[in-house]
């Protein structure tokens, strides 16, 4: 009776205790936790709200960026038609140029003449590589059926697009490349390249080349400085290039007119009211089971 009485009282002493490493409690199991287990959960403690107005102005750069390589295949029909000859297509180059130039002069904070001549040195290698090897471009794909030159070149667009880091109007997209934005931005050269082999001359390689690369490498770019510039001045942007698009696609193809306009409603209006929609059947539960986060950065 007594050795009961001795056992029931050490058992009572113990009480149970959330601690990590220790080993096993007595009179308790491995997985035990007590009632205060679960008032320390937290539900949707880090969910964003968002609102429907910011979700379609941000959304706004991927229509920018979607009629910006619009444009640029409206280019290459004109030129394959013979309706852009080499002087226009050199003319708008130079245009292009100049004028991203005095964007990234306009809304540069700090400009140094040093950091200006960099630029147009390295500009000016590139352009000089690009026309000596405009002659082997011409000839790439001689040995190809056009219609399979055709049929690769728009696959190689459309996987751009997809594989597009269409928040590379920030600068931590700018300064941090990803391997999806690397395989994309290849991939629209090779398009390029592709269809700069059936134009007839090299002059005309070498232009329409110029023109694909200065679109595909510096536009996020331009678009970054505008928008840092202006938030205002970049949406008056993005709404003038998407009404130039339409209206050149519009005079083109009436069907594709149509097809373009639909793609810029659905991005621009039903995902963004699709995103806050979901985000009432959003349910996130935080607590005591969740990892360990380290509060302090580990320098060494």
């Amino acid at each position: 009776m007594d050795s009961h009485l001795h056992k029931s009282s050490s058992h009572t002493t113990h009480k149970w205790q959330k601690v990590a490493y220790g080993g096993m409690q007595p009179g308790f199991d491995d997985n035990h936790t007590d009632e205060s287990f679960l008032e320390e959960m937290i539900m949707n403690a880090n969910v964003v709200k968002r609102d429907l107005v910011k979700v379609i102005l941000d959304a706004v750069s991927i229509s920018q960026y979607l009629c910006v390589v619009a444009l640029v295949v409206l280019v290459w029909i004109y030129t394959l038609r013979s309706i852009f000859s080499e002087q226009s297509l050199l003319l708008l180059d130079i245009a292009l140029l100049g004028w991203g130039f005095l964007v990234v002069l306009l809304t540069a904070e700090m400009l140094s003449f040093g950091l200006l001549l960099n630029y147009i040195l390295r500009t000016s290698f590139f352009i000089t590589g690009l026309y000596i090897l405009s002659p082997i471009y011409h000839t790439l794909t001689r040995s190809i059926s056009s219609d399979t030159i055709w049929a690769l070149t728009a696959s190689l667009v459309v996987l751009h697009l997809f594989l597009h880091n269409y928040s590379s109007s920030t600068a931590e997209a700018l300064e941090f490349s990803t391997f999806m934005n690397n395989i994309s931005l290849n991939v629209s050269i090779v398009s390029s390249l592709l269809v700069a082999s059936r134009l007839p001359s090299r002059l005309h390689v070498f232009a329409i080349v110029l023109f694909s690369l200065q679109v595909f490498l510096f536009a996020p770019f331009v678009s970054y400085c505008i928008k840092k510039y202006s938030f205002r001045l970049h949406l008056f942007f993005s709404l003038g290039l998407m009404a130039i698009t339409l209206f050149f696609v519009y005079h083109l193809h009436q069907l594709l007119f149509i097809l373009l306009l639909s793609i810029l409603v659905f991005v621009n209006l039903v995902c963004p009211y699709w995103l806050i929609r979901i985000q009432e059947y959003k349910f996130v539960i935080n607590g005591p089971w969740d990892e360990a986060k380290l509060c302090f950065n580990i320098t060494e």
